[in-house]
């Protein structure tokens, strides 16, 4: 079996050619930046492209699709639509003449938008952006080539909620640098809890699902438990060895207010920042979601508060300068 990680030179796609590294899977990477990792393992190539994929997917191969454009400030904005469902359809064109029979998606619970409290899988689909929508159409992009043969192929989307590990520069990282920093001030009342997957048991899923039986297969990943952000601060400062207490607290009102003038000088200078409304949003919402995975028998490599308490201790504590980073949201 040879795996093609397309968008393999990213966080998830690094992690899981480790992975696959260490049991001897074979696999190339097809990415528009090469892989710091694994130079020689990559082909540049951009999903927009049919002709680049077509030149290095391989006959009868696995395809993991990680690519995607995924930040809230993406611009233009039709660069989710030509990179998640375009990239799509190439990818599923190409699929068609390798005789590709598993695909395995990593989409988002961006698809749920605000999404109740506790959504698996059967939640509605109702994206606030442009992100989560790109997002589902790519789904039904997959979903139709399946279909095709529905006896032969294999496809497995995956949702994973917000996502974090060593190297990676996304939101939670913001959120844990804060803390670390010492300046963090909790906006809201601080009960509201949040789902969170970890890098490394994302990539053990992903390399689980590629012995499922032909089918479709949509799972959110999501680590459990669920913390609230006042126990998620208070655990990251206990394990940087402060006090668990909260000094500082914004109503959500105010916060709000400031993301917005953030928006505003965003707007005008075109700069970008890691405070916006859409963020304090976020930030002070619920986000809890549920998962059938468990009935799959897959069991995550690493406890969630074990893998908080590598990240912390890797990224504030201990010295990696030499390190590539990977950013995200």
């Amino acid at each position: 079996m040879v795996i093609n990680a397309i968008g393999g030179s990213g966080f998830i796609g690094t992690r899981l050619c480790k992975r696959l590294q260490y049991t001897n899977t074979s696999f190339s990477i097809l990415d528009k930046a090469p892989s710091y990792t694994f130079p020689a393992q990559t082909h540049l190539a951009d999903v927009r492209s049919v002709e680049q994929l077509r030149q290095y997917l391989t006959n009868d191969s696995v395809i993991i699709n990680l690519a995607a454009e995924h930040r809230d400030d993406v611009r233009p904005l039709s660069l989710y639509d030509e990179v998640n469902v375009g990239g799509a359809k190439n990818i599923c064109t190409v699929a068609r003449e390798k005789g590709v029979k598993i695909i395995v998606f990593t989409s988002t619970v961006a698809v749920y938008g605000f999404a109740p409290i506790g959504t698996d899988e059967s939640g509605k689909i109702a994206p606030f952006n442009d992100y989560g929508w790109t997002k589902y159409e790519a789904e039904q992009v997959f979903k139709t080539w399946q279909a095709e043969a529905p006896d032969e192929r294999t496809l497995v989307i995956i949702r994973p909620t917000v996502i974090f590990g060593e190297q990676n520069r996304g939101n939670v990282y913001n959120l844990l640098r804060q803390i670390a920093s010492g300046k963090f001030i909790m906006i809201g009342h601080g009960e509201n809890r949040k789902s969170m997957a970890y890098v490394e048991n994302i990539a053990a899923f992903i390399e689980y699902s590629l012995n499922f039986k032909p089918g479709v297969h949509v799972y959110n990943f999501i680590d459990k438990p669920d913390f609230t952000m006042n126990s998620l601060v208070g655990m990251v400062n206990r394990i940087l060895g402060r006090s668990e207490k909260i000094r500082f607290r914004l109503p959500f009102a105010v916060g709000y207010t400031i993301g917005k003038g953030f928006d505003l000088v965003a707007t005008v200078t075109g700069k970008r920042f890691t405070i916006s409304s859409i963020r304090v949003k976020k930030f002070c919402a619920n986000s809890v979601y549920n998962t059938n995975i468990d009935k799959t028998g897959f069991v995550p490599p690493i406890s969630l508060e074990q893998a908080l308490e590598q990240t912390v201790r890797h990224e504030f504590i201990e010295k990696h300068d030499h390190d590539p980073l990977y950013y995200s949201e």
